[in-house]
């Protein structure tokens, strides 16, 4: 098991029921610092609308499990970060998700006392961007 895995299991092990549905247990994990993650990520074929692209409306799945990923590297200890509540989503669409692979970086663009502010980032393989979105979440 990496670092990562051993620091934030339950997005790299089945058991979740969000992580189950986008399969992030089978996701590598490209890059992981404090308020930055890069993930590899496949497109499940369940999530595919008849042109065999991201079903929109899975697309905030991956937005939170990214979201709530990227605030859990902002604490060392992960005893420190209990979870947190979306409380607001933007997702802005620029072009279709297509499989087999896609990358998604989560980073942190405000970290407040009581919110952080999360970017999400959709890129192809060729680092075209797909999808945008931002993500507010409160700290619990």
């Amino acid at each position: 098991m990496t670092e990562a895995a051993q620091k934030h299991p339950i997005f790299l092990k089945p058991g979740h029921n969000a992580g189950d549905l986008v399969e992030s247990y089978k996701w590598k994990i490209l890059r992981e610092e404090p308020r930055l993650v890069e993930i590899d990520a496949h497109l499940p074929e369940h999530l595919l609308n008849p042109r065999k692209q991201l079903f929109g409306g899975f697309t905030g799945t991956y937005v939170d499990m990214i979201s709530i990923y990227t605030a859990r590297s902002l604490f060392t200890d992960v005893d420190e970060y209990r979870w947190a509540a979306t409380v607001n989503m933007r997702i802005d669409y620029f072009a279709p998700v297509v499989g087999p692979r896609f990358l998604l970086r989560g980073e942190t663009i405000n970290d407040g006392r009581t919110t952080c502010m999360i970017a999400t980032h959709f890129t192809d393989l060729e680092d075209n961007k797909l999808v945008y979105a931002i993500t507010t979440l409160r700290k619990q």
